[in-house]
Formats: C-alpha cells, structure tokens, sequence
C-alpha cells in the first residue's frame, strides 16, 4: 500500500495515519511537496466528496510547507483576496481546497489570481488504488476483512471513494451486527445494501 505519514502533528478527531497514495492523487501528492514550483506559490485543489482533499491539506500545514484554507468556496471572496495578497507578500504557499468540482467565482480580482494559480484535481481510483483504499478504512475501523476481499469487491463497487467508504461502513455494520466473520456472505450483502442488489450478485 502506498501512503504517506499523515499528520506531523498528533493526530486529533479520528483523521487515519495515513494518505492512501494512489492514480487518483500521485500527481497532487508530488505537487504539494513542491510548492517553491508553484506559480505566484499558490494552488488550488478540487476533487470529489471524501477524496482526501482536507487531509492533504492538513498534510501539507503540519509539514511546514505553507498555509491552506479548506473549504475556500464557501469564505467571503474580498477576505481570500487579502490572503493570497498576504502570502504573496510574506512569500508563504497558499494551498486553496474547494469542497465541490468546480469553483464559481464574482470576484474579478480573485477570479484572476485563482486561474494563475496551479490548478489540482483527485480523481476517482483505479483498481489498485480502490483495493488499497478497502484496506484502508478497514485498518482504520479495525476491521478484520477475510482473504480475498478487494479482489471480490473492486470489480464491484461503484469507483468512488465515498462509495468505497460507505460499503466498507456497510461491512463492518453487518459483521458486527451478525457478530460474524467479514467474509464473503457479508461482503456481497454490503454491496447490495449500499449499490443495489444487482452490484451484489455480480459474478
């Protein structure tokens, strides 16, 4: 499994120790620790919903390499203006996540300076990076997944990472509850719970 340390700092409400490290984010993972590369040392970084974008963020804060504001589609647009400002002037990385895959702006002034900003973008998973993240959120919720178990779900799942969240939550809630071993029965009925019956049954 590919991942890098995460965060420097100790970790505070249930983050994982880890970024999975994968097709869809290798690119933006190598960008963030190089920001002297960046231009006007600013970047914008989009992705899907649960794709990691806040923990590379905060990644990226506790190792010293610059500052970010999560969540910077939602903050009023003058107050962003100042800040990329700001770090022009201290000559400190500003990293801008936004939440959704497309980023609106009024603002002309700021519109300007994100275009010229670099722009990062998570993409969905391949199967190697999906089986890693299974094995992930499974460490992550101390789930004990039988042998076998990516191989069964990747060409399964919806290609995702909040799909690949819910249907190892699913796994995990059905163990529990059945107080069973999280095997093949299991698996195939988190499938269907969360993607439909059909996902289920695929052969």
């Amino acid at each position: 499994m590919s991942q890098i340390a995460l965060p420097l700092a100790p970790v505070h409400g249930g983050d994982p120790p880890s970024i999975v490290i994968g097709s869809g984010n290798r690119a933006v993972a190598e960008a963030l620790q190089a920001p002297e590369n960046w231009p006007f040392r600013s970047a914008v970084l989009m992705g899907p919903p649960r794709s990691g974008k806040s923990l590379l963020a905060k990644w990226f804060v506790d190792a010293g390499l610059g500052g970010a504001i999560d969540g910077a589609d939602a903050q009023d647009e003058t107050t962003l203006f100042h800040r990329w400002n700001r770090a022009q002037e201290d000559g400190t990385p500003l990293l801008l996540v936004v939440d959704g895959e497309q980023w609106d702006i009024d603002l002309p002034d700021l519109q300007t300076r994100m275009r010229a900003s670099l722009q990062l973008e998570i993409g969905p998973p391949d199967d190697a990076m999906a089986a890693d993240l299974i094995l992930s959120h499974a460490t992550q919720r101390g789930l004990a997944l039988g042998e076998g178990a990516p191989a069964y779900l990747v060409p399964r799942m919806e290609r995702s990472h909040a799909a690949i969240e819910r249907v190892v939550a699913e796994i995990d809630r059905l163990s529990l509850e059945r107080k069973v071993p999280a095997t093949l029965s299991v698996w195939r009925d988190a499938l269907e719970a969360v993607q439909g019956p059909e996902q289920g049954r695929l052969l």
